[in-house]
């Protein structure tokens, strides 16, 4: 059996965003030569998501529109993890929206769904985070 490992690295410029990662993997996975077997991505941070769905501007607004109604970012008093820092809902939000995703592989590509799609999730972005990437197969 063979295995492969990689950290793609991602700085998003505001607080929250939604990367989609799809085709970076489908790069990885081709740098593996892996044919069959399993994919692991995910996220090397607390405030930082790996999911899987659909690539549609209006679902990632009403992600973010969800996840604002559920673990607001203020008052940052609302939170007693808050103090040194003010990214209590980013963690939250994280919880939310997972923290990896396996996806099988068959005939060296990824086994999706039609409309799946691999996405990094940003809940308090601005600085350097990692997402890891295993695979494992033959």
């Amino acid at each position: 059996m063979k295995s492969y490992r990689k950290e793609l690295w991602f700085n998003i410029p505001s607080r929250r965003g939604f990367v989609n990662i799809t085709s970076d993997i489908e790069k990885c996975l081709k740098e593996s030569g892996i044919k069959e077997g399993l994919l692991l991505c995910n996220a090397m941070h607390i405030t930082a998501s790996v999911f899987i769905n659909d690539d549609e501007a209006g679902l990632h607004k009403d992600f973010e529109k969800w996840l604002e109604k559920l673990a607001p970012e203020k008052p940052y008093s609302q939170y007693m993890h808050n103090g040194f820092e003010d990214n209590a809902d980013a963690h939250l939000k994280r919880t939310i929206m997972g923290r990896e995703v396996v996806v099988a592989v068959t005939d060296g590509k990824l086994d999706l769904g039609p409309w799946e799609q691999i996405f990094y999730g940003e809940f308090d972005g601005m600085r350097n985070k990692r997402v890891l990437l295993k695979i494992i197969g033959e």
